[in-house]
């Protein structure tokens, strides 16, 4: 045997120990590392958000320390906006209307919407990892995240090799085709990021001041509360309401109701809000990308579902809303 086949049969059982030792590791264990790293490193990069026809360049910046986590996402195009994160508060500048909005913290992004373990989840989805490719000049294990059922959106995740940060994710309908893509360009990991960094880099004067009021959060085994004005009839299995209350909508009707549903992956909320002469009756349906929209009345009351699930799941779950009588 010469050299050369020598030196092609090293090579081929390198390869394969390399491709064997990537799989060692099943999707589980990848996604659940993935959100650890994504909750728990320091990094900076920017990344590129698609939702439709609308593309967004975003910089973002994370912390966690001894006093808990902080994001700081930063508008690169578009109009001037900035979000920050501190533990639970979120804060949104808006220079443009000279607005902050305040409000406890919802998901920002999809890592934040999967929970610690992936045990909560997957009786609603199936996770699988389907190859390798490079993403941001870097490698990464391809994981599918596939819905059991109509009700909800299946994922795709690139996660890193290297240190199991989220490269690139998309969102796809039951046809595989992909209605989100958030993909990052660059991606540092940082030893530590100074708190000056998380800073609003944002100034003005005279700026209005908007908190929002969300209600209390449910615990996994509450049911919908039992001193709501309204309820749902139907809900897709694995739905439960994770906040509920009254949230401030404008000076003309400063009170909704507001509920959240979320599977652990997927969220939808809806408002319940009473009609008046000032507001106009905008019933009909809306797609953004991933994102639907829904609206309808009861009475003298109209109802909106908006959440990331195919369009059939908001229609049928704000159809079910009634009175809690």
């Amino acid at each position: 045997m010469n050299s050369n086949n020598v030196t092609s049969i090293l090579l081929m059982a390198i390869m394969q120990l390399a491709m064997t030792g990537a799989y060692a590791q099943s999707s589980d264990e990848l996604v659940d590392k993935m959100v650890y790293a994504t909750k728990n490193l320091d990094y900076e990069g920017t990344f590129v958000f698609t939702r439709g026809k609308n593309m967004d360049v975003m910089r973002i910046l994370h912390k966690r320390d001894e006093n808990g986590e902080r994001e700081k996402l930063i508008a690169l195009t578009g109009h001037a906006r900035e979000i920050i994160r501190n533990n639970d508060t979120v804060t949104c500048i808006f220079p443009d209307t000279q607005e902050v909005m305040v409000e406890r913290s919802r998901t920002q992004g999809f890592t934040s919407r999967i929970p610690e373990t992936i045990d909560l989840i997957a009786a609603y989805y199936d996770f699988s990892t389907i190859g390798e490719e490079r993403v941001t000049g870097r490698d990464t294990w391809v994981v599918n995240i596939s819905p059991k059922d109509e009700f909800r959106y299946g994922y795709r995740l690139w996660i890193d090799m290297e240190n199991y940060l989220l490269l690139k994710s998309e969102m796809l309908d039951g046809e595989d085709r992909s209605l989100e893509t958030v993909m990052f360009t660059e991606l540092l990991v940082r030893n530590s990021i100074d708190d000056a960094e998380f800073q609003p880099s944002i100034t003005g004067n005279e700026y209005t001041w908007h908190q929002f009021n969300q209600g209390a959060i449910l615990s996994a085994n509450e049911s919908q509360a039992e001193d709501n004005s309204w309820r749902t009839t139907w809900m897709p299995e694995g739905f439960k309401l994770n906040v509920s209350g009254e949230s401030v909508s404008s000076d003309v009707d400063p009170k909704m109701e507001h509920m959240i549903f979320t599977d652990g992956i997927s969220t939808v909320s809806i408002f319940i809000e009473k009609l008046n002469s000032v507001n106009p009756i905008n019933n009909g349906s809306l797609n953004m990308g991933g994102v639907n929209v829904y609206s309808t009345t009861r009475g003298g009351f109209q109802v909106t579902a908006i959440g990331e699930v195919p369009q059939p799941t908001v229609v049928r779950m704000a159809d079910s809303v009634v009175p809690n009588n």
